[in-house]
């Protein structure tokens, strides 16, 4: 995965690349286009709010509202396939979790572009554990302050999960890739602190 023999700064990640079998990681998947309600947002940008370049679900426990790039993500029941990947997720990384982001995406032109989880009411030091079904698609990692990079190769049935500072010293993306071929579905599971989210404010009358 890593140069054990650099000095460069590295994420800190636990990196499973055949974390389900083949056969199980397709069934899954399948699943999950069928019982997931996709939808696609928009984002906002300094140009306006633009529409985002993939699709996409929130679902969790009912108190596990969530809000990015200006979207507030009120989560949905849990599906499931959701729900089995969850508990497989939270024995992996001896994590609990109480929502997911998934992300779907169509071709090598949907893309994610570089942010950090390190929203307030994901906590100082998340751990987060994305699921990766379907095409591969390259990963990348880039260091806030020295940019160094690191790249892994997003593989069917592989589990990242991210813990300790790497939200904060780290941020990430999955780019386009032109020549990939076939869909790819990403879970993020994650702990969301209600209490801990910024108060939105209310206009008085």
């Amino acid at each position: 995965m890593f140069d054990l023999f650099d000095d460069i700064p590295k994420p800190e990640i636990d990196w499973q690349p055949d974390w389900l079998p083949a056969d199980l990681a397709s069934d899954l998947m399948a699943a999950l286009i069928d019982e997931v309600r996709w939808q696609q947002d928009t984002m906002t940008t300094p140009g306006g709010r633009v529409p985002l370049p993939r699709l996409t679900a929130w679902q969790g426990e009912p108190d596990a509202v969530y809000v990015y790039s200006g979207i507030r993500n009120v989560p949905a029941p849990w599906t499931p396939t959701v729900a089995q990947l969850r508990a497989r997720a939270e024995e992996a990384s001896q994590t609990r979790f109480n929502s997911v982001l998934l992300n779907r995406y169509r071709t090598g032109q949907d893309s994610m572009g570089w942010h950090a989880d390190k929203e307030r009411e994901l906590g100082p030091e998340p751990v987060i554990a994305s699921v990766s079904l379907g095409t591969t698609r390259t990963f990348e990692f880039r260091h806030a302050r020295t940019h160094a990079t690191h790249t892994l190769s997003l593989a069917h049935g592989s589990l990242l999960v991210m813990r300790g500072r790497t939200q904060q010293e780290w941020v990430h993306r999955v780019p386009k890739e032109p020549a990939a071929r076939g869909e790819r579905i990403n879970l993020t599971f994650r702990w969301v602190d209600a209490a801990a989210a910024p108060k939105r404010k209310t206009r008085r009358a």
